[in-house]
């Protein structure tokens, strides 16, 4: 199976969270890529976790979805990046798909959240979230992908909020002071640390629910304001 999904908290009432983020649907990113340049370097692998928001607010990780995906032809990949994400591009049991078919089989699950949480669009959550941002938009113009379900520049940045929160901005170093577990040796996976990334996100927002729950909006789809 090329893509890889997984359910996680399945067993939490499922609640609309339409009006939590002025009708956007938070979606956790991490992109594996062949460098930095997304105009030239290839995008490797995605990662999404679909968050999800419980009938007393609080934010949780919902599902996960992972795919491999082909360096685009004439891809530029930078060995120093492949040491360090340990990817092998073309290794056959990868089970890599064609850019086009792997972006429209990974928006597909996040469309759907859209829909489901009433939301207008989605919005990219990430570390660093420009760099993952900008590697899917361009990746999404260059295989004439349609539909792409992210807002096109706004963002929600978990190296800003942990710098808030914990005066962190390093992913490894915010999971340890949050109290999370932090796998060296899983690191630069983008399942990984898209889960990571997910679970600092919903334990920073929960926390400052709980500090001014007054002026959070109510969960409530139906009560979206532009």
């Amino acid at each position: 199976m090329s893509i890889q999904q997984k359910m996680i908290n399945d067993d939490i009432e499922y609640v609309p969270m339409g009006n939590r983020f002025r009708g956007f649907c938070p979606v956790v990113v991490d992109v594996e890529t062949g460098g930095f340049n997304a105009q030239t370097d290839a995008l490797l692998e995605v990662a999404a976790i679909i968050v999800g928001i419980d009938k007393n607010g609080v934010l949780y990780c919902k599902e996960s979805h992972n795919i491999h995906i082909q360096p685009f032809e004439g891809a530029n990949i930078e060995p120093a990046s492949l040491e360090i994400n340990g990817i092998d591009p073309y290794h056959p049991l990868r089970l890599a798909l064609p850019e086009k078919e792997a972006l429209k089989t990974i928006f597909k699950p996040i469309r759907h959240a859209v829909k489901e949480n009433m939301c207008k669009r989605a919005i990219l959550v990430g570390h660093n979230a420009f760099f993952d941002l900008n590697f899917i938009n361009i990746a999404s113009t260059r295989a004439s992908v349609k539909n792409n379900p992210f807002h096109p520049f706004s963002n929600l940045d978990t190296v800003t909020l942990g710098a808030m929160a914990y005066g962190q901005t390093v992913l490894s170093r915010m999971a340890r002071v949050a109290g999370l577990e932090w796998e060296n040796d899983q690191a630069h996976s983008a399942l990984y640390d898209a889960r990571v990334t997910a679970e600092l996100f919903c334990k920073i927002l929960n926390t400052w629910n709980n500090k001014v729950e007054t002026i959070i909006p109510k969960t409530n789809p139906l009560a979206l304001e532009d």
